[in-house]
Parts: structure tokens; sequence; C-alpha cells
């Protein structure tokens, strides 16, 4: 790839709300709690959006880069559920919010791929003109009633409210982006839709998200081995790619940054498969957290790089995944330890 930087990550993570008290009031069921090995979630309250948890993200984000406004050339928004307003742009709102310019502004509907797509589709903007200097990238999700249930609407993961922002610089940065890697099977789309018929509104089929209901249809009719072999032969073309291409092998990366899912999910995908300690992936934090939508990878940098836990000469690989289905994975050089980083 053309020399391309992270520049700087922020993350707005709302207050978190305990499993075992969400098990107690009967939120969440104790077998649901016991799979996914989830400690915590974050939870907005009613006067906090995602594009507005995005927004508080991207302020993070630009003042750590010290990127002046009229450095950014693009600004990418990606999301997964509502974002609190009917035929409205949310990139444009996060735009005028974090950064007051008028370059493009467009929303990436990629659902929980969406933060990496983001990356890889700024990625190709800037290369293609040397005039082009930064992008802005954002993600914003809030999970709730009554058109989703955070804990029962996909069974396995528990979704998270939050938002995150990274800045894409072709000037330098923290870390640099050594391989990029998407790779999409549009075989298993069906998985998140079901045998529903198309609706005219939304919730037309059920008054809330039920993503077990579109999987069993989907499975009954394709048979879950065939799913599951398609599903690990793409994770593992995308881990794969990514290393090749940065001509590394897997036990030559120093952390692993793993999306948000429930603990059997990341055992059955990633633990297992690749023989990856948790403890080198951000799992311990993000059973703290939940899943955040389109922005696992980029809070999982973020956390890194605020703690310290990465450093120069450190390796760094992402790992997206998200209904379509598409995954993405990235591998970053660490150049320098974050400014913002805790002592």
């Amino acid at each position: 790839m053309d020399p391309l930087y992270i520049a700087a990550t922020g993350s707005r993570l709302p207050p978190a709300v305990r499993t075992e008290d969400a098990v107690a009031d009967g939120r969440c069921s104790a077998a649901l709690a016991r799979a996914t090995g989830s400690l915590a979630v974050a939870v907005a309250g009613d006067d906090e959006s995602a594009p507005q948890m995005a927004v508080r993200a991207a302020r993070s984000a630009l003042e750590r880069a010290g990127t002046a406004p009229g450095d950014i050339d693009l600004v990418l928004h990606a999301s997964f559920f509502h974002q609190g307003h009917d035929l409205w742009a949310p990139a444009s709102y996060v735009q005028r919010e974090a950064v007051g310019t008028n370059c493009p502004a467009m929303e990436i509907g990629q659902v929980s791929n969406g933060g990496m797509a983001a990356i890889e589709l700024a990625s190709a903007y800037l290369a293609v003109d040397p005039g082009r200097s930064a992008a802005l990238i954002t993600t914003g999700d809030k999970f709730c009633p009554p058109g989703f249930d955070r804990w029962h609407s996909d069974p396995g993961t528990v979704y998270a409210d939050g938002g995150t922002a990274l800045v894409l610089s072709r000037r330098g940065g923290f870390a640099r982006i050594r391989s990029l890697v998407t790779v999409s099977v549009a075989e298993l789309e069906g998985m998140h839709r079901g045998d529903d018929p198309f609706a005219r509104t939304p919730f037309e089929h059920r008054p809330q998200v039920d993503l077990e209901a579109c999987k069993r249809a989907f499975l009954a009719e394709t048979g879950a081995s065939y799913a599951v072999s398609r599903v690990a032969a793409a994770q593992e073309s995308a881990v794969k790619q990514a290393l090749a291409e940065a001509e590394l092998d897997l036990d030559d990366i120093t952390r692993i940054v793993l999306p948000h899912l429930g603990r059997r999910r990341l055992q059955a995908a990633y633990f297992g498969p690749f023989g990856i300690d948790p403890e080198r992936t951000t799992w311990p934090w993000s059973r703290q957290v939940g899943h955040l939508g389109a922005g696992d990878p980029i809070a999982g940098l973020d956390r890194l790089a605020v703690t310290g836990a990465l450093g120069p000469g450190d390796t760094c690989l992402l790992v997206s995944v998200g209904a379509g289905f598409s995954w993405s994975c990235a591998v970053l050089d660490i150049h320098e330890r974050p400014r913002w980083a805790q002592p």
C-alpha cells in the first residue's frame, strides 16, 4: 500500500450496565450471560444519540491528531441501527459538528464491518490524489428498545452503545497500515434476511429485530454445514491474505483486535481455529463493553493505544466481520507510543 497512517483514534463509551444486574432484573437470561461471557455493556442515556457519540469521538481523535479541519478531505460515518431521524444524513451532521468544512461526507452501511469498510474506502480515496491529506472515519450506534433488544435480538452477542473515530493520514501517525484486505461472500446475505418478504416500512414483519429467526430460516434452506464452511473459509482467507501482504505470520503479531462477540462465537471463529490466546486479544476488555456495531476495530485499537499496550516496533492485527457477509483484516506497524497514552 502507499504510505497511509493512523494519526489518532477516539471513542465515546457511555457508562456500563453490569450483566449480573441485567440477569437479576430479568433483562438477560443467566444461560445467555454464561454463553457470551459478558461482564458489562455500555448503555447510553436518553439524552445521547448515536451520531452525537460519534461526534464526541471525532473531536477527541482530531484533537489528538492535531489535524486542522481544512486537512480533512473526506468524512465517512458507518452505522448499523437507527441514527435518530428518518431520511437524514448522519455523516453530514458529524461533518458539521466535528469538522465544519464542505468536503465530501458519506454514510457507510455495511453493518458490523462498516468501520473497516470505511477505512478501506478512505484509503483508496486518499491514495488516488496526492493533493488529499486526511480522512475522518466515525461510527456510532445505539441499540435500544423498542426496536432492538441488546441482549436477545442476536443471541450470542451483547450489543452496546457508543461512538468511535479514526483519523487516516498520508502525512504520518502512530501506526502505519501495512496491509488491508476485505473478503466478501454474498451467498450468505440471506442469513440476516431469512425468508421474510421485502417489507414496505421498517419493522413491518415483527416489532423488534430478531436475527435468530432470520438465521433459522436461512439455515433451514441451506443447511448449517454449508454456512459454517463458507464462514470459516472466508475468515481464514481474510486473515491469511492480510498477513501474507504484510509478509508476517500470526506469531509475529503483538496484539489482536477482535470483534466484540460473545465468548462462544469468538472461540468458534478465532480462539480455536487460529490457536489465539484470548489474553493476546482485546477480549478481556471487550467483554466489559459489548458489540459496538461498526465500531469494534476502532474502539479496540483506541483502547490499546490509550492504555499504552502498543509501542514502537509492535504490530497489531485488526479483525472485523459483518453481515452480507464480509470480512476485513488489517495489519498495522506501530511507529511510536501515542502521545495520549496513559503513563
